[in-house]
């Protein structure tokens, strides 16, 4: 049998990290996420998985962050019984992780089944449940960096670190396919930048036969920045939001962008920097993601400093529903930091709900917002926007900073793809928007890779794998049109849209005659 690789993640979008991976020996997954985005991507996460989970020999893990682990509960619920293999690190961040998805999977379903009984729809069923996640974690195996590992017979593995969150990890494989030599395949998982305050540069082998590597940010070079420089410039967003009186939004990912960003502002209070104001952590998920970072301090730089600042009087934890509803009577300026970072899910959702549409309000985005997001919308520059069914009006300020990002740029991409060749066979471009994966690519094959051997893969499809030459696309059946899947706003966004274009027409005719009027014509045009 040939060795197959297939995307069934992360291509064609940027979330919903998937590769299923068949050989002689049997079969295997690289990472399980959660499909972000439009609610068209979002949708795939309640279908039925596209391969058997029945037989699937172990997983391995590149980190802790939901678009990369958040199906895990789901693969087990359809059949799968084999070991979970990451970093020791990314295992403790698992043991709270995906238990709180499990929490918003149930919290939320809960909430959308009580408007589908009042309107006489259908209820649904959550993709997962609590007793699902906490059996994920009775089958995580912790794995060393720079130790090989056979996690299943005909199948070496390695882990570098990726320098992109706690415990992150690229994934080298060594897979045999007959006599000769292994095929040699890289994971890059999603790479982090360099100059970060809490890590070293990322690191990963050279000279492999095909190499999957991310492209979140291709096309996009950030400034070069020293993280003193980054420090100045969170320092002056944040004094402008606190100046102009109301309080400070930072929709931050729960594990490693929010602790950064804690750690940074805490350092910046404490030199007199910044003004003491309160300073909330409004994430559960984030509170113990917090302590499993000072648990693993030896493995983070400045792990002194972090420490002492997250222990400091400064820094408010909110872990129960009602410490997050005592923000909203704070009077004056607050730095409210709260998941999610593209405010698909979480409290976020709530505080800009009661935020938006005040003018002294500010919302920082400090990471990358995947098309058909809140985020996104907001970034983008509407002037209204519906939460949870309510329509909101956007007049806070909208800030954004991408010097915080966990992900290399397009210049750091290009170094790091340079430092491992030779590359025999294909440079698979995942976890990228069209655009961005094409950028990178273009520039890739300026620098030299054969433009022929780099290919951007589609939701779901397949490819054969052999040592020393570019892979070859195998037929598979697809689950969205490759379209449908990369398109920037789908029809959910477009129907939101049109009701608040519909709202706003029908309060600015003059009377009730030309409202009903209006009224009439579209219901003619819908029974059309």
């Amino acid at each position: 049998m040939p060795i197959r690789l297939t995307f069934h993640g992360a291509a064609s979008t940027v979330t919903g990290s998937c590769c299923l991976v068949e050989h002689p020996g049997g079969r295997f997954l690289v990472d399980c996420g959660l499909f972000q985005g439009t609610k068209t991507i979002r949708e795939l996460n309640y279908r039925p998985l596209p391969f058997s989970a029945v037989g699937l020999e172990f997983v391995l893990l590149t980190h802790a962050h939901i678009d990369h682990c958040g199906l895990l509960p789901k693969l087990l619920r359809a059949g799968f019984r084999g070991p979970i293999m990451a970093t020791e690190p990314t295992a403790d961040l698992l043991a709270f992780v995906l238990p709180d998805a499990a929490d918003i999977q149930e919290s939320e379903v809960a909430r959308l089944n009580a408007r589908n009984r009042r309107r006489g729809r259908p209820e649904v069923e959550p993709i997962y449940r609590r007793r699902d996640a906490a059996a994920c974690l009775e089958r995580l195996e912790p794995c060393d960096y720079g130790r090989w590992f056979e996690p299943g017979r005909g199948v070496r593995a390695r882990l570098w670190n990726a320098a992109h969150i706690l415990g992150s990890a690229s994934i080298e494989l060594e897979i045999e396919d007959g006599p000769g030599a292994p095929l040699r395949l890289l994971f890059s998982g999603d790479v982090g930048p360099n100059e970060r305050a809490l890590h070293a540069d990322p690191e990963g082998p050279s000279g492999l036969d095909h190499l999957v590597v991310e492209s979140t940010y291709g096309g996009r070079d950030r400034e070069d920045v020293t993280v003193e420089q980054r420090r100045r410039r969170l320092a002056r967003e944040v004094g402008e939001a606190l100046a102009a009186g109301g309080p400070l939004l930072i929709p931050a990912f729960a594990v490693e962008r929010s602790q950064e960003l804690l750690y940074t502002l805490l350092d910046l209070m404490e030199r007199g920097e910044l003004p003491s104001v309160p300073l909330f952590l409004d994430s559960p998920l984030a509170v113990k993601a917090t302590q499993v970072f000072t648990r693993h301090r030896d493995a983070l730089s400045e792990a002194g400093d972090l420490v002492r600042l997250f222990a400091g009087p400064r820094l408010r934890l909110c872990e129960r529903p009602e410490d997050s509803e005592a923000i909203d009577r704070v009077d004056g300026p607050a730095i409210v930091l709260a998941a999610s970072g593209m405010c698909e899910a979480g409290r976020i959702r709530r505080h800009l709900r009661n935020h938006l549409w005040r003018p002294e309000a500010t919302v920082l985005f400090v990471g990358h917002q995947a098309a058909g997001t809140l985020g996104q919308v907001i970034l983008s520059g509407e002037k209204r926007v519906r939460i949870g069914g309510e329509e909101v009006a956007v007049r806070a300020r909208i800030r954004a900073i991408d010097a915080f990002s966990a992900h290399a740029d397009h210049k750091e991409l290009v170094a790091w793809v340079q430092a491992r060749r030779p590359i025999a066979g294909s440079l698979f471009l995942t976890h990228g928007e069209e655009a961005a994966a094409s950028a990178l690519r273009a520039e890739l094959a300026a620098g030299g890779l054969d433009p022929l051997g780099i290919v951007v893969p589609q939701l779901d499809q397949c490819f054969e794998l052999v040592r020393g030459a570019a892979a070859r696309p195998v037929p598979a059946p697809a689950r969205l049109d490759p379209r449908v899947a990369g398109i920037a706003a789908d029809w959910h966004n477009a129907y939101a849209r049109l009701l608040l274009d519909i709202a706003d027409e029908v309060r600015r005719l003059p009377d009730d005659r030309s409202r009903l009027e209006l009224l009439g014509r579209l219901r003619r045009t819908l029974r059309a």
